[in-house]
């Protein structure tokens, strides 16, 4: 038995006629008769009697009527829900953001596709790019942001932005006035830098270590804002994307290029390539992808 067995039955039955309801179904009558009779031998009931050129429902297609009523109501309810997320008209998302990304790229995004999917409702996740990476590999998250590369290898990506880290030291530092600075240079600073679920965390210290130095790390944090008001307040030093850095008020804080080596910051979105993604998922890649490409 399938969905189209039944509606046939209630054509049948709301009209009091095969011939009729063949007619409303756009079928052949035999087409039809042959589907009633497969479902009243699997049922192992007959579902109607013959009077004349009409029939009526015996007393096992009284009740099998009741529950088809409903089995066929909810199967167009579910179509016309599927038909919604198709168009985009609901949906949900789950997406994570470190949240240095989150408050410098992805409001006027999330603006905008709201704007074109009001009843797609999204919730932000704020986590550093590894905690982020991880929801995302296990389901937890539909979508994610990143610093490329991933380590987690069921995830796919595209990257929408690639720069450099800056150099932040206080405006009294010995290396302040100058217009770039070696990462080699800062091996006696003290650092401030992000704590360990970022990806940045681990990036930042690997450097300092090729450049021949284990950097003394005494302050760490998941706030931007905080981290450069730490340099300000000449507690140390600190490494931040060049985006970031525009939004750093340069009152206490000097800021320049680090070179020898540079230390890259690429972000990509992130998506587990196994898993079904919704609709509305689906939306936001190509919404995002074009976007955030202009």
């Amino acid at each position: 038995m399938d969905i189209r067995h039944l509606q046939y039955f209630m054509e049948v039955a709301r009209l009091g006629s095969f011939t009729k309801a063949a007619e409303a179904l756009f079928i052949t009558q035999p087409t039809i008769s042959k589907t009633i009779r497969s479902l009243e031998d699997e049922l192992g009931a007959k579902l109607f009697n013959r009077i004349g050129r009409t029939v009526e429902l015996t007393d096992a297609g009284k009740v099998i009527q009741q529950q088809a009523r409903i089995i066929v109501k909810s199967f167009q309810n579910l179509s016309s829900e599927l038909d919604d997320l198709r168009n985009l008209k609901t949906g949900h998302l789950r997406i994570g953001l470190p949240p240095m990304i989150g408050s410098r790229f992805f409001p006027q995004i999330i603006g905008k596709f709201h704007q074109l999917y009001p009843d797609v409702t999204i919730q932000l996740f704020e986590n550093g790019g590894k905690k982020v990476e991880q929801d995302v590999a296990n389901g937890a998250l539909d979508i994610g942001v990143t610093v490329l590369p991933v380590t987690e290898n069921v995830l796919n990506h595209f990257s929408f932005t690639e720069e450099k880290l800056n150099l932040l030291v206080p405006s009294q530092h010995r290396l302040a006035q100058q217009d770039c600075a070696e990462l080699s240079a800062l091996a006696e600073d003290s650092f401030i830098i992000f704590s360990e679920d970022f990806t940045l965390h681990g990036r930042i210290i690997d450097a300092c270590i090729r450049a021949g130095f284990q950097p003394k790390v005494i302050y760490e944090s998941s706030q931007w804002d905080l981290i450069s008001e730490m340099v300000g307040a000449g507690l140390g030093v600190a490494l931040l994307p060049e985006t970031i850095c525009q939004q750093i008020s340069r009152d206490h804080v000097h800021i320049l290029p680090l070179v020898n080596p540079s230390i890259p910051w690429q972000l990509g979105m992130i998506w587990h390539q196994d898993r079904y993604l919704s609709f509305a998922a689906r939306e936001w890649l190509r919404f995002t992808r074009e976007f955030l490409g202009k």
